[in-house]
């Protein structure tokens, strides 16, 4: 045996020894994770609104520009705008001094007419007196005319007394009759210059708001020329557009639920008018839906209609199942015992589920309520 042959059997024992002690014990087999307790929901059809929104605006259905009817120089402006305004309040004095001039004629020509009555009372009354007496005296000589008593002169000048005491007579009465007419005509002149005159305060039709006003103290008013605008209270519309596609499927007198910014509320309303012509720009026509009297409503507030035009069948789960980070939507499925996370697409709510567009399907098992903790791939256990 060679010197090298006895180094290598000498070696290989204390190599092996080496080994040995470089090996440590074999290793512990990890517990199995105890299964997280979760309760879960269906993803299931429903049966929901089909559903469409249109946009509008706030009009008031009654609106009218107040103007004056008569010209002249504005004394004063009653109002603001923003002010509310009950019927027949005067809003602006126009200052009229023409007016008051021949109102004051007008008075006056009357009273002189009325100061000619009793005169002519008067002169009817002796008109038929002289009457009376001619007629009794020509009764007298036309009997003693019968009997040859008197001369043919004499019965002549009886008829004649008669004939001129009777157009005297006709002729009081006519005078009469003519100042009972111009007293007529000075009545009407009078009832005309108050009304003129009454122009002079411009009115409100009716109870409203002021929504404009476009006149100041010393502007000239001219018959025509807008003085303030103002909206009758508690009656107002929304004027939505509707895309010409769901025509026929709108109707008058449908329930319309409508929600205006700031309102903070969804208000009842109902479908009132549809205007027929369709835009040919938009390719839109306009509905006006009356809406419920409220103090907050205004002109020009923009307004979101929703009409229900029917039902379809959508896959939903409850909202509180999906959980929101930034534009991401997902939620837990149990997958053979295992949460998975899945992303989702949603789409309309209602109360409290939410449309599921995507990333379901029918009968799969969402998780909730989630779990504090609960993370994607851990295991869990069902309990109903």
């Amino acid at each position: 045996m060679t010197r090298m042959n006895r180094e290598l059997l000498l070696l290989i024992p204390v190599a092996t020894w080496l080994a040995g002690c470089g090996q440590g014990p074999a290793p512990a087999r990890a517990p199995a994770a105890i299964p997280v307790a979760v309760s879960t929901v269906t993803a299931a059809n429903d049966s929901w609104p089909s559903l469409y929104e249109a946009t509008g605006t706030v009009r008031a259905q009654t609106s009218v520009i107040i103007a004056a009817r008569i010209p002249g120089y504005v004394r004063e402006v009653k109002v603001r705008t923003g002010d509310h305004v009950r019927e027949g309040q005067p809003l602006v004095t126009l200052d009229t001094p023409d007016l008051d001039v021949n109102s004051k004629h007008a008075e006056a020509a009357r009273e002189e007419i009325r100061a000619d009555l009793p005169a002519a009372d008067s002169a009817i009354a002796a008109a038929r007196a002289n009457v009376e007496l001619a007629q009794v005296t020509f009764n007298r000589m036309q009997e003693l005319f019968r009997k040859k008593s008197i001369s043919n002169q004499e019965f002549d000048e009886a008829t004649a007394r008669l004939r001129a005491a009777q157009a005297a007579n006709d002729m009081a009465r006519a005078k009469r009759a003519q100042l009972d007419f111009r007293l007529a005509t000075a009545e009407q002149d009078v009832r005309s210059a108050g009304v003129t005159s009454g122009f002079a305060a411009v009115v409100a039709p009716f109870a409203g708001l002021v929504v404009a006003r476009s006149v100041e103290p010393g502007s000239l008013a001219t018959p025509g020329t807008p003085l303030m605008t103002l909206e009758r209270d508690g009656a107002y519309r929304l004027e939505a557009s509707v895309d010409e596609s769901h025509w026929g499927a709108i109707r008058v007198g449908q329930p319309v639920s409508v929600t205006l910014d700031g309102a903070g509320q969804a208000l009842a309303a109902r479908l009132s008018e549809i205007v027929s012509a369709v835009d040919a720009a938009s390719r839109a026509y306009t509905v006006k839906i009356d809406l419920p009297a409220a103090a907050s409503l205004r002109s020009g507030m923009f307004g979101h209609a929703e009409f229900q035009l029917g039902t379809r069948e959508v896959l939903t789960l409850p909202a509180a199942a999906v959980a929101a980070r930034g534009q991401l939507q997902s939620v837990f499925v149990v997958d053979s015992g295992i949460a998975r996370t899945r992303q989702i697409t949603t789409g309309e709510k209602a109360r409290d589920r939410v449309e599921v567009l995507s990333g379901l399907t029918q009968g799969e098992q969402v998780i909730l309520p989630v779990p504090p903790g609960l993370s994607d791939g851990a295991a869990v256990e069902v309990r109903r």
